[in-house]
């Protein structure tokens, strides 16, 4: 099933592993609700907090990263600042690449909108310092990318942090 996500002349699976990197937000969008729309089901999104649909939207980006292992050192869910980040990209080549930091969020009763819960993932990488672990290593905060994923059953937002804030 995850290898029929990738396969076809419809893929654009290489798209967004090119667009992460370099801040393309809206290729990123795109992949991520063409294969939400596509591919997901509800049974995986679904609101029923026992089935922690965050999980399954945090396995699915993860796995996709796993294309850049070549280029980054890829972790998720390790302690940096004052809790555990999602998932964190530290680049093999500082001269090259800059860091990630990417965080989920599923939209909850106290968001209306999608764009409420995407602020909210940024506001928590700010909040809880999630970049401490890249600045003690000597990132410079402008060369670290700072990525918001929202997701409601199968609509994704993602939206990033403007650099140096």
């Amino acid at each position: 099933m995850v290898r029929s996500w990738f396969e076809g002349p419809s893929s654009n699976y290489n798209d967004f592993i090119k667009a992460l990197p370099v801040g393309d937000v809206e290729a990123m969008n795109t992949y991520m609700n063409r294969v939400a729309r596509e591919m997901f089901s509800y049974f995986d999104t679904g609101t029923n907090p026992y089935r922690e649909p965050e999980r399954f939207y945090h396995g699915f980006v993860l796995g996709l990263m796993v294309e850049l292992s070549d280029r980054y050192t890829v972790t998720s869910n390790r302690k940096s600042g004052f809790c555990r980040y999602d998932v964190m990209l530290e680049p093999r080549e500082a001269s090259r690449d800059d860091a990630v930091i990417l965080e989920f969020k599923v939209q909850g009763t106290k968001e209306k909108e999608l764009s409420d819960t995407v602020s909210a993932a940024l506001r928590q990488i700010k909040e809880k310092d999630y970049q401490a672990s890249l600045a003690a290593k000597g990132s410079p905060e402008e060369r670290i990318r700072k990525y918001g994923f929202a997701f409601c059953g199968k609509e994704v937002l993602i939206a990033r942090r403007r650099r140096a804030s």
